[in-house]
């Protein structure tokens, strides 16, 4: 009897540890909600703004503009303005090439049939741009004069070979017969905006320039109008300041950069999104023409007029016709990630949603559920789950992460799970890797890109590379249906059996993978659950 009984214990003991591991990796995980809207201003923001203006404010003494200088500054109201010829003769414009100007709202808009709808569009998507590309790593920081100087920490920008004032610039020391800084760079130079009397100024359009006064509400003053011209071209690069005095010297980073172009979609402004105009859905298709059918038809039940664009390397390529449908025919097994690439390079929607050619729309296929998260947060993608015959439903979330490993290469990490929940979304939560059904931003996915060399199978790969640029989502209440896979031997069809053949990796696509983690991804090795 007592031995029956520690019997019974240990199977309770057993299930209960079996039932807590289920519910470690099946549950929805913490239940911590974090909010991943776009950035607005904070207090401490707000605060900084403020005390900035502290700095930069308060010198009621006297300037003269120097319109030299001036006249090379950012005003924010730009113009395009043609050469104005003087003279013509033959060929003239071949000998004296002129610059033209085009104005696009002008050739735009007088032809647009509302065009105050697509102005408030525009600034509408801008908007939505701007907030979604901010970071807190932008905003302008100045460090109080402590040491005793003053200088902006972080926030100074100018684009290459250009002019700007630099924020922020002060000293605040005891007074004494006279108060001198320096400043040097490295790849600029140093002028100032406007003069003040009192100050005497050296080295003016060099790399190191000095300042002194016997007043230092004027040293000040005149630190107000420093301009720094970076005059050495480089599309995105930075230049080291010393900004000193004799006995202490502190050092900020100017970047230089071209300023990042927004890329906006014009999908026409309405209440209700347009998925037709927002999404264009992107599969690839090989030896399994019949599935691909099956998964168009049930597109066409639900979204009638979204374009589909189907990448095919059959070596006896089929039509594939019908409305809102781009075939395009690609070398033969040319695979798996180069299908990818050129279907989403086709892509000219805000959004592609990417989907096996075995898969199969239902009523639970929300894409408006996608659209309306990535419009919402700071998502650039966000996966849904896919429901197999047997009722059992995946999401495939994963977390990736790398530690530093020396010379020999860092170390890959990937774990099931995910990061957090989104706050406003509960079934949808922030991970590194998501299923192969997902909706993403066309231009985010394909800077990113597929790397062509994985032709059978790929899809960590993707996610490797898109770890630090891409920040996804994964939604389990968006479902696609999955193409039975369940088939007796006997009653596979050549077809089938051939496609298996290509599907499944051989020696040399794992040569590929590990090459490719290895020495692309400077891996010396990978866990993973």
């Amino acid at each position: 009897m007592r031995k029956k009984s520690e019997k019974c214990l240990q199977l309770t003991l057993v299930a209960a540890v079996l039932l807590a591991a289920l519910f470690y990796f099946w549950s929805p995980g913490s239940s911590k909600e974090v909010d991943i809207g776009p950035r607005q201003d904070t207090p401490i923001i707000n605060l900084l703004t403020i005390k900035t203006g502290d700095a930069t404010n308060g010198y009621d003494i006297p300037y003269h503009v120097k319109e030299e200088v001036r006249s090379h500054l950012a005003h924010n109201a730009c113009v395009c303005k043609p050469d104005e010829g003087s003279f013509h003769i033959p060929l003239s414009n071949l000998l004296f090439p002129r610059v033209s100007a085009h104005n696009f709202a002008q050739a735009f808009l007088e032809h647009h049939p509302d065009p105050e709808s697509i102005k408030h569009h525009r600034a509408q998507e801008y908007s939505n741009f701007k907030r979604r590309s901010y970071s807190p790593a932008d905003a302008l920081i100045v460090a109080e004069a402590n040491t005793p100087l003053q200088y902006p920490i972080q926030g100074v920008e100018v684009q290459p070979l250009k002019t700007i004032i630099i924020p922020g610039l002060g000293l605040k020391e005891e007074t004494r017969s006279d108060h001198m800084v320096s400043l040097t760079a490295t790849i600029g130079t140093f002028d100032v905006a406007a003069t003040v009397d009192m100050v005497s100024i050296q080295g003016v359009g060099e790399k190191h320039m000095v300042l002194s006064s016997s007043l230092l509400s004027a040293l000040n003053r005149q630190l107000q109008f420093v301009t720094y011209t970076n005059t050495v071209f480089h599309p995105k690069t930075a230049d080291t300041i010393q900004f000193a005095t004799k006995d202490h010297q502190s050092f900020f980073t100017i970047k230089v950069g071209h300023r990042t172009n927004p890329n906006l979609y014009n999908s026409g402004y309405q209440g209700e999104y347009n998925i037709t105009a927002l999404v264009t859905i992107a599969t690839k298709t090989f030896l399994r023409y019949d599935k691909l059918k099956d998964l168009i038809d049930s597109i066409r039940q639900y979204y009638p007029t979204v374009t589909i664009v189907i990448a095919d390397d059959n070596e006896h390529p089929q039509p594939v016709t019908g409305p809102h449908i781009e075939h395009y025919i690609m070398p033969f097994a040319k695979g798996w990630f180069a299908g990818r690439n050129l279907a989403v390079s086709q892509v000219t929607t805000k959004y592609v949603l990417w989907v096996d050619d075995d898969f199969i729309f239902t009523e639970n296929t929300k894409l408006e559920n996608m659209v309306d998260i990535l419009e919402k947060t700071t998502l650039d993608m966000v996966g849904g789950a896919v429901r197999e015959v047997t009722g059992y439903t995946a999401t495939y979330r994963h977390t990736i992460s790398v530690d530093e490993g020396g010379d020999e290469g860092d170390c890959l990490h990937v774990r099931l799970g995910y990061h957090h929940v989104i706050k406003g979304f509960p079934n949808c939560v922030v991970a590194d890797g998501v299923i192969n059904f997902f909706m993403a931003r066309t231009d985010k996915v394909q800077q990113v890109g597929f790397d062509p060399r994985f032709s059978r199978q790929g899809h960590l790969e993707f996610f490797i590379n898109a770890l630090g640029f891409l920040h996804i989502g994964s939604c389990s209440d968006i479902i696609v249906s999955h193409a039975s896979k369940i088939k007796l031997p006997w009653t596979k069809t050549k077809t089938e059996k051939a496609y298996e053949k290509f599907r499944y990796l051989n020696s040399n696509e794992n040569n590929i993978f590990n090459e490719a983690l290895y020495f692309k991804n400077r891996f010396k090795c990978m866990t993973s659950q």
